[in-house]
């Protein structure tokens, strides 16, 4: 299939919405599951970066069942004010990512129905226990390697995706002034010098690169590049108009240099890169197996992620270049590894021939795939639209 007008988009929408509707009501409590099949567990990360894409859907009975799902982790949030990872699981905890992600499903949610007190003792709850995730004890909050969504590749410190969606749901739940302390935290540069004082804060920009470094904490980074995080930098308005653009620019170059080298297949950004190789101080023994380069969170293409792409394009206002993203993305989920399927809406792709890799029908993947459309189509940004 090659996308080639908006109808092909109309058509592949409501196969996302089908996808959603089978996943509606899974074996746990009849909450959404993760995917059709393979993962039958409500996962929160999951269930909560859905909610986007679900509330634009139009559909009440997919509004009603990921409301549900908002209010049953409110139910089993814990004392301290964590988030669990499972939503019908009280007990399965330690991710780094739940918590903020429950934060701005709730803000958005709010948005969207105008019930500005929904869930206020739970949110309150989840606000305190992520000011005691910040070590400095002021803004940007830190994690353990493998506790947010890529639990196959370390994030060590201040990751930029749990950063980036802080920040967000700061502005989301209307906490301007502390986002903009966020924001001004997030503008110090890396320390690139192991002489430099103690008293000099690290921060998340990178000195040689329009965008935000991958991790970073005292002394070390990753400035390799996140393509979730980036996005959500420029979706939520975290990176200014000027360097939005230029990452974005940045992100064409780079694609278009790893298509002649062979390492990319389509015309969709893998969700990280440069890969990480075996011969590289970063690899982990582990990725032979899990996170080979080009594979998985190791440079896999991510449909989820790459809404969030467009997305941010459209808030910077590259609408032409959103829709030609669209279209590649449309060609993307229209493949699948059960050759039966009209659409896969798998969970990932590897980078190097555009083959689905992870499981079709992932809910994440629907959910997304209408924000963008979303997006495109309206010329807008729902939800993060100033």
């Amino acid at each position: 299939m090659v996308t080639k007008n908006w109808q092909d988009v109309e058509n592949a929408r409501q196969g996302a919405i089908e996808v959603l509707l089978n996943n509606m009501k899974g074996p746990f409590h009849g909450l959404p599951r993760t995917a059709a099949w393979g993962y039958p567990e409500p996962y929160t990360r999951d269930l909560m970066l859905s909610v986007i894409g679900v509330l634009v859907s139009g559909n009440e009975e997919l509004i009603a069942a990921y409301k549900k799902s908002m209010e049953t982790l409110a139910l089993h949030q814990s004392k301290n004010g964590h988030i669990p990872s499972i939503v019908h699981d009280a007990k399965n905890r330690g991710a780094s990512d739940t918590t903020p992600l429950f934060l701005l499903a709730v803000g958005i949610f709010r948005k969207f129905s105008g019930a500005n007190d929904f869930l206020e003792p739970a949110v309150q709850k989840a606000l305190t226990w992520m000011e005691y995730q910040s070590p400095s004890d002021e803004y940007l909050v830190a994690q353990l390697p493998t506790s947010d969504w890529r639990d196959e590749q370390w994030t060590l410190g201040f990751g930029l995706f749990v950063n980036t969606v802080v920040y967000s749901y700061l502005q989301m739940l209307g906490y301007s002034e502390r986002a903009m302390h966020f924001r001004q935290a997030m503008q110090h540069f890396t320390i690139v010098n192991e002489e430099t004082p103690h008293h000099i804060h690290e921060g998340m920009l990178v000195k040689t690169k329009p965008y935000y470094a991958f991790w970073s904490y005292k002394i070390y980074s990753s400035e390799r590049f996140d393509l979730l995080g980036n996005s959500l930098a420029i979706l939520s308005r975290l990176a200014s108009p000027s360097r939005a653009d230029k990452m974005i620019s940045w992100i064409e170059t780079a694609c278009e240099q790893m298509k002649q080298k062979g390492d990319l297949a389509v015309d969709l950004a893998p969700n990280f890169f440069p890969f990480i190789l075996p011969e590289e101080a970063d690899w982990k023994a582990r990725y032979a197996i899990y996170n080979k380069p080009g594979n998985y969170h190791n440079g896999g293409i991510w449909p989820f992620i790459s809404a969030f792409h467009i997305a941010a394009l459209v808030a910077a206002g590259k609408d032409k270049l959103a829709k030609t993203k669209l279209y590649a993305l449309t060609d993307l989920i229209s493949t699948s590894r059960d050759k039966t399927l009209k659409y896969g809406f798998n969970e990932w792709y590897k980078a190097q021939t555009g083959q689905p890799m992870g499981q079709d029908w992932q809910t994440w993947s629907a959910a997304l795939y209408l924000y963008a459309v979303e997006c495109v189509a309206k010329k807008s940004t729902p939800f993060f639209s100033s």
